[in-house]
């Protein structure tokens, strides 16, 4: 009898187990064995967190639910995300609620033209002449200042795109003008940025977007002269390489610049070569150009348009958008992108709203008009409500099993919402090889990370 008492008061005054107490490994965590290395890279999407542990760090997080709730690696773990006390996938479900009409600034992206004097053989669009008239530009300042209204914020950021929105710069001078005004009216920020394909910047035009608060532009170099021409080439076939880069180097731009490589067959052996060239035009120009990778997707414009773009698959896509998103590697948000948000919308030139980039060409996928819809009441005020809401249902939580269960869903949130509905889920290149993932991640932040740890173990 003694013997048992001393068995109860054993047991009723050990430390509770990290279970007991309600924590848990976290469902989001990737793992990768570290080359050459005994140590293992371990990347948490929830957090977006990623750095090395040793194998007597991982031997305590596989052993996790049996330690006492006070052991001292519990608060390093929790920090990274490694573990937590709280249900992450609920937690997503709420932001990507929140998401679609939560506080935040107003989010427009407005074809002056749907014309492109360029003739891509990938582009997803099919181009159309014809540019924004003043009565569609008082519709879309009407439009601003509605969603600014209903949202209860004072910022609005723009996003100029086409066609090739410089075809039309009037448009965009005139209606920045009217925009920032309207933000300056009330106390907000105003932001800009415009992807244009480069060919017809001049130092005027620079001027005038430098006028408009346009603060990066994103522009297309898919290789080295005639890899470039080949796939961005100007309607009449003519070459655009030299007069891109041109540009680029000789006038003074004071935005940044994101050059976009379009990764497919027919160019993928020159990513570092053209990387190396773009870091050197910076350099030689004294101008803020980057560089970054994206590979080609299948789109119908393009099948109908007789692309003759060799489309990457299998690792060759993997090794590329691995590296890309480690670069965009950021905390889980429960939403994909402004197609998730009822502040964020496209304008093409006719006054069409749509949900999605890749949609601005395509007036049947449109939801309402910049004359007649209200944010106050969109559904009411809709031509077509069921293209507004179908995007906005592609938020977490998202109306699938498989994704819901999924490793990846802080990351990729079930994918674009655009390919989702119209062409099926498109699930990440590396999803069944996530060590190359891991690994990319630890080469662009591990050490950092690392930085971190050992501030931690010096504490």
């Amino acid at each position: 009898m003694q013997r048992d008492n001393a068995q109860f008061n054993a047991s009723k005054d050990r430390p509770r187990t990290t279970a007991e107490a309600g924590w848990h490994v976290s469902r989001y965590n990737l793992y990768a064995r570290i080359p050459g290395s005994k140590n293992v890279a371990i990347a948490n999407l929830f957090a977006a967190n990623c750095a090395e542990y040793t194998p007597i760090e991982t031997f305590l997080l596989s052993n996790f639910d049996r330690l006492a709730e006070d052991h001292p690696i519990i608060e390093r773990f929790a920090r990274r995300g490694l573990v937590c006390r709280f249900d992450e996938r609920a937690a997503l479900e709420t932001m990507g609620r929140a998401a679609c009409a939560g506080p935040g600034g107003v989010t427009l992206t407005i074809c002056p033209t749907m014309g492109c004097n360029f003739d891509c053989p990938y582009c997803f669009e099919n181009h159309y002449a014809g540019k924004m008239s003043a009565q569609v530009q008082d519709d879309v300042v009407a439009l601003a200042e509605r969603m600014l209204d209903a949202s209860g914020s004072a910022n609005l950021d723009i996003n100029w795109f086409g066609g090739e929105p410089l075809l039309a710069p009037d448009v965009i001078e005139s209606l920045s003008e009217r925009l920032m005004a309207l933000v300056r009216g009330r106390g907000g920020t105003y932001s800009a940025g415009i992807i244009t394909n480069g060919y017809l910047l001049t130092q005027d035009i620079v001027d005038m977007l430098d006028r408009s608060c346009v603060e990066s532009a994103q522009i297309t170099i898919d290789g080295l002269g005639p890899t470039h021409d080949a796939t961005r080439h100007l309607a009449d076939g003519g070459s655009t390489f030299e007069r891109i880069v041109g540009n680029l180097r000789n006038l003074s731009i004071p935005f940044r610049v994101s050059v976009r490589h379009n990764v497919h067959a027919g160019n993928r052996n020159e990513v570092g070569e053209l990387r190396e060239f773009v870091r050197r035009l910076a350099k030689e120009s004294g101008n803020n150009i980057s560089y970054y990778t994206a590979t080609v997707s299948d789109s119908e414009a393009a099948e109908k348009r007789g692309r003759q773009v060799g489309l990457l698959c299998g690792t060759e896509a993997s090794e590329i958008d691995a590296a890309q998103e480690a670069e965009n590697f950021s905390r889980g948000q429960g939403f994909y992108c402004g197609a998730h948000s009822v502040w964020s919308i496209g304008v093409d030139e006719q006054g069409n709203l749509q949900k999605c980039w890749e949609a601005v060409d395509k007036p049947q996928h449109g939801f309402g008009t910049a004359h007649d819809w209200d944010p106050a009441d969109p559904l009411a005020t809709a031509t077509n409500p069921n293209n507004l809401t179908m995007y906005l249902n592609t938020a977490c939580p998202i109306p699938d099993d498989e994704c819901r269960e999924c490793v990846w869903l802080p990351m990729c949130v079930g994918g674009c919402p655009h390919k989702r509905l119209f062409e099926g889920r498109q699930c990440t290149p590396f999803k069944d090889d996530p060590d190359r993932y891991v690994l990319a991640l630890h080469a662009r932040i591990g050490k950092d990370k690392n930085k971190d740890k050992a501030a931690d173990d010096a504490r």
